[in-house]
């Protein structure tokens, strides 16, 4: 009897990170009309920020699905909502990059798919990135 194929698995952003970034964006652009002072350019320098915060929590709501596994392979997002799926064999390494500076440890998932590196943080997954390494690890044909 053949072992039944590991389900699927998807990592997404955090439900609640498009919600506070549109509310950093609104926090902004009101902070910018109180501060303006008569003066034209905070107002609209705010009210460009803001718009900048507005799209990338627009990301998270069409496309809030960054990584996903399967038997046949990876599907990893690509620009600002795009994907691009990726066959095991076309997926080098799977690692986990940890960096510390100055008391501060950064971690990275990175995946390489020869020409491509595709960069996760755990902002992106909301889940801890060395559980993910290993879960992507595991669904990984040994054969690679």
């Amino acid at each position: 009897m053949d072992p039944q194929p590991s389900p699927a698995r998807q990592w997404r952003v955090p439900r609640a990170l498009p919600l506070v970034k549109a509310l950093g964006a609104l926090a902004l652009a009101a902070l910018g009309l109180l501060l303006a002072a008569g003066d034209p350019v905070r107002p609209a320098l705010a009210g460009a920020v803001a718009v900048g915060l507005l799209a990338w929590a627009l990301r998270d709501i069409v496309a809030p699905v960054r990584l996903a596994v399967d038997p046949d392979g990876l599907t990893v997002i690509r620009g600002y909502a795009g994907r691009r799926r990726l066959p095991w064999a076309a997926v080098e390494s799977i690692r986990l990059d940890r960096r510390s500076r100055r008391g501060l440890t950064a971690e990275t998932l990175e995946i390489d798919a020869g020409e491509s590196l595709y960069l996760f943080g755990r902002r992106d997954l909301d889940a801890p990135l060395d559980e993910v390494a290993a879960e992507l690890t595991a669904a990984r044909p040994a054969a690679h």
